[in-house]
C-alpha cells in the first residue's frame, strides 16, 4: 500500500482507538461515580492507567507520522502496542477466561487492513504470545489476580485454564486465517480496481481526444491542403529567388508536421480493433526506410538504414497498423537525431518471434523518462506533442492477445532502441517461400 493511503487509514485508526478507549474511561467513571468499582481500586487504576496510556501512544504515533512520515513502522508499532493494552485488560477482567481476548481478533483484523496478510500475522503472533503468556504465568503463580478481586472468579489451575486458553486462541486463529484471506482479496481487488480507473480516466481523455481531433481535422486539414498545395506551387515558379525557396521549404515543413500532429491525435483518439493477417514484416521495413529517406530530416543528414534479410519474414498482425507503429517510431527516431547520425530499422526472427527494432544515435532517454515514455501528451522534446509513441502503445496493447510487445532498451550507439516483438507466421512463410521457389528441372 503506498504510504500516503495508509498514513490516511492511520488517521482513521488512531481517531476509532481514541473514540473506544473514551468510550472505555466514560463506562470506567461511570461505573466507579456508581459504586460498582468502589471496593476494586486497584482494578480502576491499571483501568485508567491502561486508557491513559492509551492517550499518550496515540499521541505519539500521530506526531511521529506527522513529522517522519514512517506510516509502515507508525502501524507496527501501533498493533503490537495496542496487544499490550488488551492483555492489561484481559489481566482485569478474568484472565484466561475473559471476554476481552475478542480485542485480540480485532486488532489482527486492523493489521489485515493496514499492511495485509503479513500485519496479520504479526498482531495474531503477538497477542497470542501475550495472551498465552498471561495464562501461563498466572498458572504458575508468577502473576496473582488483582489484589481487590476474588482469586476464586479467576481460573488459574492448568487444568481448569487449558480449554478456555485453547479456545480463545483458536478464536484468534481463525480470525487471523479470515482477515489475511480478506487482505489479499483486498489488495487483488484494489489493484484490480486502481487498474479500472485508470482504464476509465484514460478512456475520457480518449473521448474528449476525439472530439478535438475530429474538430480540428476539419478546421485544419482543408485549409492546410490549401496552404501546401499553394505553396508547393509558388516554390516552383522561376520567378522566386533561392531564398524566397527556402522559405517554402520551411512552410512546407510545418505544414507537413502540423498535418502529422493532427493524425496522430486522430489515431489515438479513435482506435479500431485490429485484423489478424500474415504480413511480411520484412517488406514492411524496406518500405519504411524508403519512406524516411524522403523525409525533412533524412534530407537534413540523418541516414536511414535497413538491417535484415531481403526475403519474407511475416508475422501474425495488423499490416496497416503494424506500419503507422513503424513510421511514428522511424519518425521518432529521426526527430530525435542530429546531421550525420545513423537510424537502423532491423529485422530478424528467432524462435518463433518476429523482432522488429528502431535504433538511433540520439541523445537516449534517462530512466525516469522511460516509465512515462509512452504515456500520452509526455514528451522530452521541446516542440513534441507526446502522441506519437501513445499511439505505438495503444496499437501494441490492442495486438496483445496475438502476441505482440514492445520494450525499449539501451542502443549500443548511445541512443534508444525501440523493439517490437510479433508472432511469427510459420504457416504463412512456407506458403511464401514455396510460391517463389524455382521449378524443378527434369
Amino acid at each position: 500500500m503506498p504510504q500516503d493511503a495508509l498514513a490516511r487509514r492511520l488517521l482513521w485508526v488512531t481517531w476509532l482507538r481514541v473514540a473506544a478507549f473514551t468510550a472505555l474511561l466514560g463506562v470506567t467513571l461511570g461505573l466507579s461515580a456508581t459504586g460498582r468499582l468502589g471496593p476494586y481500586p486497584v482494578t480502576r487504576a491499571i483501568l485508567l492507567d491502561t486508557i491513559v496510556a492509551a492517550y499518550a501512544l496515540a499521541a505519539v504515533h500521530a506526531a511521529v507520522l506527522r513529522w517522519s512520515g514512517r506510516a509502515r513502522l507508525v502501524a507496527y508499532t501501533q498493533v503490537a502496542f495496542d496487544q499490550c493494552l488488551w492483555t492489561s485488560i484481559v489481566y482485569v477482567s478474568g484472565g484466561a477466561s475473559s471476554g476481552a481476548t475478542s480485542f485480540y481478533g480485532l486488532t489482527v483484523l486492523v493489521a489485515a487492513i493496514l499492511l495485509g496478510l503479513r500485519g496479520a500475522i504479526f498482531a495474531a503472533s503477538i497477542g497470542l504470545t501475550l495472551y498465552g503468556g498471561l495464562c501461563v504465568a498466572m498458572a504458575r503463580g508468577l502473576v496473582l489476580p488483582p489484589g481487590d478481586q476474588f482469586a476464586l472468579t479467576f481460573v488459574r489451575a492448568p487444568a481448569d485454564a487449558s480449554f478456555p486458553a485453547l479456545l480463545n486462541g483458536a478464536g484468534i486463529v481463525i480470525v487471523l486465517l479470515l482477515a489475511g484471506y480478506l487482505a489479499e482479496r483486498l489488495r487483488a481487488t484494489g489493484g484490480a480496481l486502481e487498474v479500472a480507473t485508470q482504464r476509465y480516466n484514460e478512456a475520457e481523455r480518449l473521448a474528449e481526444l476525439g472530439r478535438i481531433a475530429a474538430w480540428l481535422a476539419h478546421e485544419i486539414r482543408n485549409p492546410l491542403g490549401s496552404i501546401s498545395g499553394s505553396i508547393e506551387l509558388l516554390r516552383e515558379s522561376p520567378a522566386i529567388s533561392a531564398v524566397d525557396r527556402q522559405l517554402c521549404d520551411i512552410v512546407l515543413r510545418e505544414a507537413s508536421r502540423l498535418n502529422g500532429l493532427v493524425g496522430d491525435m486522430v489515431d489515438l483518439s479513435k482506435p479500431r480493433p485490429p485484423t489478424a493477417e500474415a504480413v511480411d514484416i520484412a517488406e514492411l521495413a524496406r518500405d519504411l526506410v524508403a519512406l524516411a529517406k524522403r523525409s525533412a530530416a533524412a534530407k537534413g543528414g540523418v541516414q536511414v538504414v535497413y538491417d535484415g534479410p531481403e526475403g519474407h519474414v511475416l508475422a501474425r498482425c495488423d499490416g496497416a497498423q503494424i506500419r503507422q507503429v513503424g513510421w511514428n517510431l522511424v519518425r521518432n527516431a529521426l526527430q530525435s537525431s542530429s546531421s550525420g547520425s545513423v537510424v537502423t530499422v532491423g529485422v530478424s526472427a528467432k524462435e518463433g518471434r518476429v523482432c522488429l527494432a528502431f535504433d538511433d544515435e540520439g541523445p537516449g532517454i534517462d530512466a525516469a523518462a522511460r516509465q512515462r515514455i509512452f504515456d500520452a501528451f509526455y514528451t522530452t522534446r521541446a516542440h513534441g506533442t507526446g502522441i506519437g509513441l501513445a499511439v505505438v502503445k495503444r496499437i501494441i496493447d490492442d495486438h496483445e492477445k496475438m502476441g505482440a510487445s514492445i520494450e525499449l532498451v539501451a542502443s549500443a550507439e548511445g541512443g534508444a532502441s525501440f523493439r517490437v516483438s510479433l508472432s511469427q507466421d510459420v504457416a504463412g512463410l512456407r506458403l511464401a517461400t514455396a510460391s517463389v521457389a524455382p521449378p524443378r528441372i527434369a
